[in-house]
């Protein structure tokens, strides 16, 4: 009996790997597989260079006392007086305005003013300044703002492109299902080990792009002024990398999902409306919310989001040891959780035929 279930069992590891280099061959063929890649090399190396290349317009600053207004006069910047200096802080910490210029009450300063800022040195209003005077960070910051938005423009942006990329598994199951190549794969893998070999296949091929983006990622950032943040970034890239993996495992199954349950590409629409909310929602939640610790905090543990907003934390500096490892182990028990039952759903509804197949009735169909 032991013999025939290590028989069994090698049978299904051989029928993954079959199609799993299947998997691998036929997008490694495709140009669009190339011209994706393409796409996210430039875009990387689009927003580490272009913001300092086209700037952010005028800098908006406030002044406190008339030799404060007067240090600020003639320059480029957007210039409005204030009352007094707390009134002026409220605005920097608001980030309505990039700093602020007040008197100097501490004789520091030759110029008789000295600037207010949130996180960073602006460079661009002390640079307009005559002599540069003291700055005072109200909420220094080991990376600046500009920087940090960069960062985690990256990983949202690596995320959904490689979310997004999970569509060509349900494309893929539903050309075969259309074709009618399902019925010939099945009567000689089982099921089960076609789903195992698309999910390994393609995780493989998104591996492969991250070594990619690994390599490129630094020349990126050079390019851009930005290669202080190579030692900073580090850290947070080395849990980038297994919640980014396990993240797409647990999108792969549930994309093909989405194409078993149809068997035709016009239909593939009406089943991919969860999945694609699944990809978006954690991309739009970290932008949006990105300087919003309780909210990034939360979205750090659900799994469908801590692939994004945990790395985030870490590269912020806001974590302690312990969740990065509760978070990964959360999103690792989800996507066995999640496996399995796409495995369950994926086997009685890859041989239907006609309309969009329910996933109840999926999940009550045998094998």
């Amino acid at each position: 009996m032991n013999g025939v279930t290590q028989h069994e069992t090698r049978g299904f590891a051989a029928a993954t790997r079959l199609v799993a280099e299947r998997e691998i061959k036929t997008f490694l063929r495709a140009k669009g597989f190339w011209i994706g890649l393409g796409v996210i090399i430039i875009g990387l190396f689009a927003m580490s260079i272009l913001p300092g290349v086209l700037g952010g317009g005028q800098t908006k600053v406030v002044t406190v006392g008339a030799q404060a207004a007067e240090a600020l006069a003639g320059t480029d910047l957007e210039v409005r007086a204030v009352a007094d200096v707390p009134a002026a802080e409220a605005l920097v910490r608001s980030e309505e305005v990039e700093a602020a210029v007040v008197p100097d009450t501490t004789a520091e300063s030759s110029t008789g003013v000295r600037v207010i800022a949130l996180a960073d040195p602006p460079t661009d209003v002390v640079a307009a300044l005559r002599t540069a005077p003291p700055v005072d960070l109200l909420d220094p910051a080991e990376v600046g703002q500009g920087p940090r938005q960069i960062v985690i423009m990256v990983f949202a942006m690596v995320f959904l492109l490689f979310g997004m990329g999970g569509t060509a598994i349900a494309q893929g199951t539903v050309t075969e299902k259309q074709t009618r190549i399902v019925e010939i794969l099945v009567s000689t893998i089982p099921v089960r080990a076609l789903l195992a070999g698309k999910i390994v296949g393609h995780s493989l091929l998104a591996i492969g792009q991250i070594l990619v983006l690994a390599v490129v990622a630094p020349i990126a950032l050079r390019l851009g002024g930005h290669s202080e943040l190579l030692a900073l970034v580090a850290p947070a890239l080395g849990w980038y990398v297994p919640f980014l993996v396990l993240g797409f495992v647990l999108l792969a199954a549930m994309w093909a999902v989405a194409g078993s349950v149809v068997s035709r590409q016009e239909d593939l629409g009406s089943s991919m409306g969860l999945v694609m909310m699944l990809v978006m929602g954690p991309y739009f939640g970290v932008l949006f919310f990105s300087d919003n610790a309780i909210v990034l905090t939360v979205l750090s543990y659900v799994p469908f989001s801590s692939a994004i907003a945990m790395p985030v934390r870490l590269f912020a500096g806001q974590v302690s040891l312990w969740e990065p490892l509760v978070a990964l182990g959360l999103l690792a028990g989800t996507v066995v959780l999640i496996v399995l039952l796409a495995s369950r759903v994926y086997s009685g509804s890859l041989l239907h035929t006609g309309g969009k197949l329910a996933l109840a009735k999926a999940w009550s169909r045998k094998d």
